[in-house]
């Protein structure tokens, strides 16, 4: 493996748990279940760098209060385990699960540029996704963050290879996250202060 291949990242060590090497870890991936089919997991120090430091054994795992417990070949003791805090576990792009029709990788989904048909212009680049919300956190050409429902009912294409994703937005829904204009400010100052 090199740092040019692309990584998936699957969890963020947080801590020791035990008194054997066993590690607390944060999950980043929709399949956690897949720790039971892996054996072989990289540690990379960043999500900036993603390079690999270190190939590890997976001996075993579970599932503790929300996030995972692993346990490393070699990690023996509550020292070792402690120099892994902060380390992301991840795999190859080309080792991760594969998903039915329809459905995409959160990570496929950052950088692509967003447009709207409607409008006939794009909105800008999704920067992050709230899972959660289904929403995606688009950076808009003026630099501000727009919120776009991530909804079938809008999607008129995607196209993750080539980074884009064309919506059919209704009218006025990127105004419901555009900043106040200063008259809109002045408005309100004004309000609070008949109030």
């Amino acid at each position: 493996m090199s740092a040019d291949e692309p990584w998936v990242i699957l969890a963020r060590l947080v801590r020791p748990q035990g008194r054997i090497g066993e590690v607390l870890a944060d999950i980043l991936t929709d399949f956690p279940e897949r720790f039971a089919q892996r054996k072989r997991l990289f540690l990379v120090s960043s999500e900036i760098s993603r390079e690999p430091v270190r190939e590890v054994t997976l001996e075993r795992h579970w599932l503790h209060k929300g996030r995972v417990v692993l346990k490393f070949a070699g990690v023996d003791s509550i020292s070792d385990a402690e120099a892994l805090r902060g380390f992301l576990v991840a795999v190859p792009v080309s080792e991760r699960a594969k998903l039915t029709d329809g459905s995409v990788y959160i990570g496929d989904l950052i950088g692509c540029e967003v447009f709207d048909v409607n409008a006939a212009k794009p909105v800008g680049v999704v920067a992050d996704v709230d899972r959660e919300a289904g929403l995606l956190e688009v950076k808009t050409p003026g630099g501000e963050e727009a919120l776009v429902p991530f909804a079938k009912a809008y999607l008129v294409r995607m196209d993750v290879a080539g980074k884009r994703i064309e919506m059919r937005l209704p009218e006025g829904l990127l105004d419901i996250n555009a900043p106040l204009t200063d008259e809109e400010r002045r408005e309100m100052s004004e309000r609070r202060e008949n109030e």
